[in-house]
């Protein structure tokens, strides 16, 4: 079934539609979820929650840009909103604590994009949200502050403080090597 046939059929509630467009779209956007959420499970319930949201709103999609990159919008906004409700990207994290905070250690992935996925998800909340909507989901720092209703300087600062926290997680768990690229080079590879 082609894509505007998905659309078409979802706009008339058909559930073979709907079916077709969770299995074209959820593996891509579980793993969007899961950068954003603390457990897998947080992230198949983002998952769930944006997709009720695409389904409901398919009304709205106006065939302007890729219609997976409007699916995509939607689940980072219901990431978003699932953590603003739960209040978690406010908790902020002293400095001084995050570099000397514990790193768990973990199974050795064979992709170094996994690797780094994982660290990321090692960060506080509100870095680890900042940093995917500015490096990887490509927001600025004034959509993040009006997404995340917090002020600019906030979303710079918290961008600032992931990136030198994923940089020792990553040199710590020797995925980089201190002499290496910063890490949003290797963020650019997800």
């Amino acid at each position: 079934m082609n894509e505007d046939l998905i659309i078409e059929g979802c706009l008339n509630n058909s559930p073979v539609a709907q079916r077709e467009l969770y299995n074209r779209y959820s593996p891509k956007m579980l793993s969007v979820c899961y950068r954003f959420a603390p457990s897998r499970e947080d992230a198949e319930d983002m998952l769930q929650e944006g997709f009720i949201k695409v389904f409901s709103q398919i009304h709205t999609f106006q065939n302007k840009g890729a219609f997976e990159g409007w699916v995509r919008r939607i689940i980072v906004h219901t990431c978003i909103n699932v953590l603003k409700r739960n209040k978690k990207f406010n908790d902020n994290v002293d400095m001084e604590y995050a570099m000397h905070a514990s790193v768990r250690e973990t199974i050795p992935s064979i992709m170094q994009a996994k690797q780094v996925v994982e660290c990321i998800r090692l960060l506080p909340v509100g870095y680890r949200t900042v940093l995917n909507l500015y490096a990887i989901e490509g927001y600025s720092h004034r959509e993040i502050s009006e997404i995340m209703d917090i002020e600019e300087s906030t979303s710079r600062s918290q961008y600032t403080r992931a990136k030198a926290m994923l940089e020792q997680i990553l040199v710590k768990r020797r995925i980089i090597d201190k002499k290496e690229p910063k890490p949003e080079l290797v963020i650019s590879a997800i």
